[in-house]
């Protein structure tokens, strides 16, 4: 069922939410998106950088992005759905912090049905965590 979770101003485009191949849960178009354009964003709780890596020490998932060197949004407890995003080392959407904002947009077309990801770049992880994606040139770790 597409869902347009949270404030429409928000979420701007129709996604779903189901299990993923990649990892756990991941958000899915639930219609076709144009290339370039914002997909949805993230809300959260505001909290210092310091918390947010007190946080995710030794957690695999977390839902937590640094948009400053201060601050950092958790989205553990959000209703959000692209808050499910899931990281690819060939993605089809990029995740952009704007005015401590975390955005989402489409780096191409995506179909209806496909799983819309992005590449998580620098983690807490270092490497430690294998990467799912199974995407060819996949650098095998987060």
């Amino acid at each position: 069922m597409a869902a347009l979770a949270g404030n429409p101003s928000y979420q701007k485009f129709a996604v779903t939410v189901r299990r993923s191949p990649i990892d756990g849960f991941g958000v899915f178009a639930a219609e076709p998106i144009p290339p370039r354009l914002k997909i949805g964003e993230i809300r959260g709780e505001s909290i210092t950088v310091a918390e947010a890596r007190r946080r995710a020490d030794g957690q695999e998932r977390i839902m937590i992005v640094e948009v400053s060197h201060k601050r950092a949004i958790d989205a553990s407890k959000s209703t959000d759905p692209m808050r499910f995003t899931n990281h690819s080392c060939a993605p089809n959407a990029r995740l952009t912090i704007r005015d401590g904002r975390i955005e989402f947009y489409a780096h191409r077309a995506i179909a209806v049905g496909e799983e819309i990801t992005v590449n998580y770049g620098e983690t807490h992880h270092e490497g430690r965590l294998t990467c799912r994606c199974g995407a060819p040139g996949c650098i095998g770790k987060l």
